[in-house]
């Protein structure tokens, strides 16, 4: 096993998932989403401005294919430069010939590109109305269920990856109405836990069924059950990695509702949610299931490039699966941690190179 990987919670199940990996073939899926719960003030960074936001999931799906982006004119950016963590996934997946799809799963704006269609629609505010419909989410499993069949036979492990603005607020909602005290992660270093906790709290004052269906419609997004149904039939057929932080936790939660198979899944996350000191994934998985958190140890810390380094002071920390990604690529070409910062900075020159604005 790389020494830039951990293996966190559920050691030897961890080590047992890793060992059955090496050398093997992955297959990594994006699903693209929106919540309008990203509209409310002090909740993300994510997108050059709050008018951008929508097209943050398609264009993060997008650059992952081409390089660049055609919904907008430059890759997804905080409002200072930093990259979207998509440029990690992208040069994880490029430096191991891991192939990727899209699943469009209520995201407001479609890429420009080909991908899998739920016909789901966006989420809402939960600050003021509920996120779906109860159909909604029982589509989204259910169409979900399909997409993991079809993907899990095709590969040794599917690593599922997610692109949502606001995600964790809706995740920590989900969580909180599951029963699970979790903190979640942000894209800010200044997490703003207590306007998250504030919402989601006020969110579910509304709720009066603690069916874990009826949860996920009142302060959810799209991207948890599509995720939990894809997980539910592809953890059946091979090994699965949920991609990311606090919202993989959200979709493992509703997840003891859909099923899925134990031994086969494993949370991928990166070590800058680790460390986050303001949420608690590892402990937030164990109140769930005793699986283990799989973590790539990043070198982002020695870049030469302001934007690649802010990962490792705190900036996005994790999204668009770059963590599994990431651990995809150590196992099936062990690649380390160095030459992956390399190539990543290599793939930033492009991508500023290549932007159109």
């Amino acid at each position: 096993m790389s020494k830039d990987i951990d293996i966190f919670g559920n050691r030897a199940l961890g080590q047992d998932f890793l060992d059955c990996l090496e050398k093997k073939q992955f297959m990594f899926s994006l699903v693209i989403s929106y919540t309008d719960t990203c509209t409310i003030p002090g909740i993300t960074i994510a997108g050059k401005n709050p008018d951008l936001l929508a097209y943050t999931p398609p264009a993060d799906a997008e650059f992952l294919n081409f390089g660049y982006c055609r919904c907008i004119d430059a890759i997804p950016m905080s409002p200072d430069g930093k990259p979207t963590p998509g440029l990690l996934t992208k040069t994880a997946l490029e430096a191991a010939s891991i192939s990727n799809v899209v699943i469009n799963a209520g995201s407001k704006i479609t890429p420009k590109l080909p991908y899998f269609e739920t016909g789901l629609d966006y989420g809402r505010n939960i600050a003021l109305e509920p996120a779906m419909q109860p159909d909604s989410v029982t589509q989204a499993v259910e169409y979900g269920r399909m997409i993991g069949r079809t993907l899990g036979s095709f590969t040794d492990c599917l690593v599922i990856g997610e692109t949502i603005p606001g995600g964790t607020t809706t995740a920590q909602a989900v969580l909180t109405g599951l029963g699970v005290n979790a903190k979640v992660s942000s894209s800010m270093p200044e997490n703003p836990t207590s306007l998250k906790n504030k919402i989601a709290n006020d969110a579910l004052a509304k709720v009066k069924s603690t069916n874990p269906f009826d949860v996920v419609a009142a302060v959810g997004d799209p991207m948890i059950p599509t995720v939990a149904g894809m997980l539910s039939t592809a953890s059946s057929l091979t090994k699965v990695i949920l991609a990311g932080g606090t919202q993989m936790a959200a979709v493992l939660a509703f997840s003891k509702m859909t099923g899925y198979e134990k031994k086969n899944t494993a949370i991928g996350t990166t070590s800058y949610v680790i460390d986050d000191h303001t949420a608690n994934l590892v402990d937030t998985i164990k109140q769930i299931d005793d699986i283990p958190v799989i973590s790539a140890k990043l070198a982002l810390k020695d870049s030469k490039i302001d934007g690649l380094r802010a990962f490792a002071d705190g900036f996005v920390k994790e999204g668009v699966g770059a963590g599994g990604a990431s651990i995809a690529a150590m196992l099936k070409v062990g690649i380390d941690a160095k030459h992956l910062l390399e190539l990543s900075e290599a793939e930033y020159q492009k991508a500023i190179s290549q932007s159109r604005i």
